[in-house]
């Protein structure tokens, strides 16, 4: 399933999130013009067998690889979903609290899957875990919205029919099951081979939802496209 737009505007124009995605493709096109795109990604990954929470220098990554990916279709992804679900989530919060919640997520999300495989030196990249925190943070705030969501193959060939209107939370919800499912699987291999850190998903999921159900309520009008 792949979100398209979802039916309410944000309460403000979402200057964060929007520097974010325009970082992250900045940073993406350094990575993939770099003389030596290989050494690029090796020194601002995450390679868990060099983390020494001794010396803060190699800590630094759990931030900087949040900036990083894997190709086309991972930053195509982890940019759509965060363009469907931040700009709300940021129009909730203050602007640079949005921010914080980002990175914090991101942080959290490389530290949960650092735990199961401490001493890979496989590099972890990706903004997976703090786009995460923003979906874990939409969807606890809000719940009954509407996402137009592209099912490939439902409409046998019409793009038309196969893109339809599901509740944020049924999406929502049936994504962090799978990355649940799909990361109780992947325990038994992890950091012997690469793959999908789903336990950063669920690390930066669980931190946007807590983040914003204890952070104060706001009172904000949201206004509802026109079908």
């Amino acid at each position: 399933m792949f979100p398209i737009a979802d039916n309410v505007k944000s309460a403000r124009f979402p200057f964060i999130n929007i520097t974010i995605i325009f970082i992250s493709v900045g940073v993406f096109f350094l990575q993939i013009t770099a003389s030596d795109p290989e050494g690029f990604v090796l020194k601002y990954a995450l390679i868990p067998a060099n983390v020494n929470f001794a010396d803060y220098t190699t800590l630094i990554p759990f931030i900087t690889s949040m900036f990083l990916h894997g190709g086309f279709l991972h930053i195509i992804s982890n940019m759509l979903f965060l363009w469907v679900f931040g700009d709300n989530v940021e129009g909730h919060l203050p602007p640079f609290v949005y921010l914080f919640l980002y990175l914090f997520s991101g942080i959290v999300g490389g530290l949960a899957q650092y735990i199961f495989a401490p001493n890979s030196a496989i590099p972890m990249l990706g903004a997976s875990g703090a786009v995460a925190g923003a979906l874990g943070a939409y969807f606890a705030l809000f719940p009954h919205h509407k996402v137009k969501t592209f099912i490939p193959f439902l409409g046998f060939g019409s793009i038309g029919n196969s893109i339809v209107s599901i509740n944020a939370s049924f999406m929502l919800g049936y994504w962090i099951v799978l990355q649940v499912i799909s990361g109780a699987i992947s325990i038994p291999g992890m950091g012997e081979s690469g793959g999908i850190a789903f336990f950063a998903h669920i690390g930066g999921f669980v931190t946007g939802y807590i983040f914003v159900k204890l952070f104060p309520k706001r009172n904000l009008e949201l206004v509802q496209i026109e079908e």
